[in-house]
């Protein structure tokens, strides 16, 4: 049986201890791959993830911090490869916006409640003499 064929980088890149191996399969986690998009660099086959991964194997068993490697790859390929951008003005909208869409959602129920509300409040105050006239008037309308 060949087991070769079906080895990740993970299984054949021999790192200097475990601990670093968990670090690398840990910022590897948090990276996009460039070319997949939608997929972090363990979990895309491309062999740009496959570079990628080894890129981020050798720095941490090189002892590079998480900081170092991340700057690298986003001088690289922009932050387009966080996961987690960092907040700051120009992702304010990505942080902010489903706040904010929710708290639109939120004023325009509240809307909606109080102008049901204040319709139902009308129909009550109306004496037993009044809406009776208004459905007369209403009835009157639909013939």
């Amino acid at each position: 049986m060949n087991t070769a064929a079906n080895a990740t980088p993970v299984d054949t890149y021999q790192f200097k201890s475990e601990d670093n191996q968990v670090r690398a399969l840990s910022i590897a986690n948090e990276l996009r791959c460039p070319q997949c998009q939608n997929q972090n660099l363990i979990d895309s086959n491309s062999p740009v993830a496959h570079d990628l991964r080894l890129v981020v194997f050798k720095m941490v068993d090189a002892g590079k911090s998480d900081s170092e490697i991340i700057e690298f790859m986003t001088s690289r390929y922009g932050e387009f490869v966080l996961y987690k951008p960092k907040m700051e003005p120009k992702t304010y909208l990505l942080w902010l916006g489903p706040l904010g869409l929710l708290l639109t959602a939120f004023i325009i129920g509240l809307f909606l409640i109080r102008k049901h509300s204040s319709r139902t409040n009308v129909m009550q105050s109306m004496s037993d003499d009044e809406q009776k006239e208004l459905a007369d008037l209403l009835s009157e309308n639909k013939e």
